[in-house]
């Protein structure tokens, strides 16, 4: 029903924002990733939609990237995906880690997001692997090399520690670029632990 509204930012709160288009403010349910990339308020912004409507409720969700809300439209499909646990998806793992968890069957990355067990994950990577025809490559990132043992590795010793995955994920990836030959693991770790 909605593709996109393009606006001034309002207001901006972890899970949401209030984007004014039209003389009219819209209350907009956003992933973290969404909110950690959003400008400051009064900033003009353009978000692609998702309406999610329910018995009791009309939601518009608000991505930043199209990719992300295609991804979300994907997710409320499967069953026992609800639009929140969605969000919370996209939220706490890049796409491109997303699709390489999928394609890698690592359900042990994707049961680290918040209200993601075991089982979920499982399902997950069984009815999302048909989905990614063509899994995209992250644009020439080392995570997306050879070395995907070690860098999961860093990326869960980070996540035992109790960072979020998205915070990992770009930990381990600043390290890496300073260090592109790095293969020691307590070295990557600590350097990781650096950027976070």
């Amino acid at each position: 029903m909605y593709e996109s509204i393009k606006g001034i930012l309002k207001e901006k709160q972890l899970l949401k924002a209030v984007v004014e288009a039209g003389g009219i403010g819209y209350r907009l349910s956003i992933p973290l990733s969404t909110y950690t990339k959003l400008p400051s308020h009064e900033a003009p912004v353009l978000l692609y939609l998702s309406h999610v409507v329910r018995e009791d409720a009309h939601t518009l969700y608000a991505f930043l990237d199209k990719e992300e809300r295609d991804l979300f439209e994907t997710l409320i499909t499967l069953s026992g995906i609800g639009p929140k646990t969605a969000a919370t998806i996209i939220g706490h793992i890049e796409m491109s880690a997303f699709q390489r968890a999928v394609a890698a069957s690592d359900t042990r990355l994707l049961s680290k997001i918040p209200g993601i067990g075991k089982k979920t994950a499982e399902r997950l990577v069984i009815e999302m692997r048909d989905k990614f025809k063509h899994p995209k490559q992250a644009k020439s990132s080392p995570l997306s090399t050879s070395g995907d043992g070690l860098i999961g590795d860093a990326i869960s010793a980070l996540l035992n520690l109790g960072y979020n995955p998205m915070s990992a994920q770009k930990a381990v990836q600043a390290a890496l670029e300073e260090k592109k030959d790095e293969t020691d693991l307590g070295r990557l770790i600590s350097a990781a632990l650096k950027k976070v």
